[in-house]
């Protein structure tokens, strides 16, 4: 009987928690190409999942693993992963992660990225993002890069000499230098692929807040922000910089998969508070102006408040309530951008 075994999530470091993993295949990320994935397709490193392994499973080319391996090298060189990012933007850093590879992972890896506009087929369009790092079996390397603000459209993962790697995450910030209009000529304003992040929250014990800012419908629970049943007084909240400041028109509220644990109310705050300190966001939000009050939310589905959105003009941030706790899936503000 076959056993699988789910890798346990990385402890994310503040600089990861603040930024997106541009290399989700759910904002458009996608294997480019690589020299080598005999043994594991190299698209299997992008999957948004934990990585798992299944006792007992294997395919015509042997073990089956989830993530990316290249065969034995037995000539000179290195094997090598080019992924395309979901959005170009900028970088702060990765997550190699080389769950479950134990006898077979690559002793030391490096980082190069491609900027935006260059062909990544050659050679001067790559600069170095991070130099070579010695790499551990079955564990997860939470690696900072020096601080840019280029932006980068795909990155090469470099594994010297071969071997597996479960899952490469980059994180990092999207640029917004592609929008794109719902059919009424409104933009979502906060969305990730706009440059929308979550940059504070109280609680997300279930789901991250960055969920909220994911293109599509969520596929469970998991694809949304959640907090912990509260046990005492006041409400659950988060603070999200919008990707494009302008005026919000419409919001849209969608409680997906989320039916005996939804919550009961939300409302909004916002401000325009350009180039902030984003450590004192959390407290001065509390006394932001309302953009919607509290309203009703019901189970599994969108709703959209427009007659309740107050104009306050320019934004760049809004803080979203929770009253009193509870999950949401998908936040979308409807706007003009300025």
């Amino acid at each position: 009987m076959n056993t699988t075994l789910i890798a346990p999530a990385a402890e994310l470091p503040d600089w990861a928690r603040r930024c997106v993993n541009l290399a989700d295949p759910r904002i458009g990320a996608a294997a480019h190409s690589c020299s080598d994935d005999f043994f594991a397709e190299m698209a299997r490193m992008l999957q948004p999942d934990a990585a798992t392994f299944v006792t007992g499973k294997y395919d015509d080319n042997g073990k089956w693993m989830d993530g990316w391996e290249s065969r034995r090298k037995r000539g000179p060189g290195n094997d090598w992963c080019i992924v395309k990012l979901g959005r170009p933007g900028t970088i702060a850093g990765v997550d190699i992660d080389t769950s479950f590879f134990t006898g077979n992972y690559p002793p030391a890896a490096s980082l190069d990225g491609c900027r935006e506009g260059r062909d990544p087929a050659l050679a001067d369009s790559w600069v170095p993002l991070l130099a070579t790092v010695a790499l551990q079996g079955n564990s997860h390397h939470l690696l900072s890069v020096p601080r840019s603000e280029c932006i980068f459209s795909h990155v090469r993962l470099n594994i010297f000499p071969d071997g597996g790697v479960a899952r490469l995450r980059v994180y990092g910030y999207p640029s917004s230098s592609t929008v794109s209009a719902g059919a009424d000529g409104l933009v979502d304003l906060v969305a990730l692929v706009h440059g929308g992040r979550a940059i504070s929250w109280n609680d997300a014990h279930f789901g991250s807040c960055s969920n909220l800012l994911l293109p599509g419908r969520g596929i469970n629970m998991g694809e949304g922000w959640e907090t912990r049943r509260r046990r005492e007084p006041g409400h659950d909240w988060c603070i999200l910089a919008l990707g494009i400041a302008g005026h919000v028109r419409r919001i849209e509220v969608d409680t997906a998969h989320f039916k005996g644990n939804f919550p009961d109310r939300c409302s909004l705050q916002a401000a325009y508070a350009p180039g902030a300190a984003e450590a004192s966001l959390a407290t001065v939000s509390q006394f932001w102006e309302t953009l919607l009050p509290e309203v009703k939310l019901g189970a599994d589905g969108i709703v959209n408040f427009e007659k309740e959105c107050v104009d306050l003009g320019q934004i760049t941030h809004v803080r979203f309530n929770l009253h009193p706790d509870g999950g949401v899936s998908r936040l979308r503000l409807w706007g003009e951008p300025s």
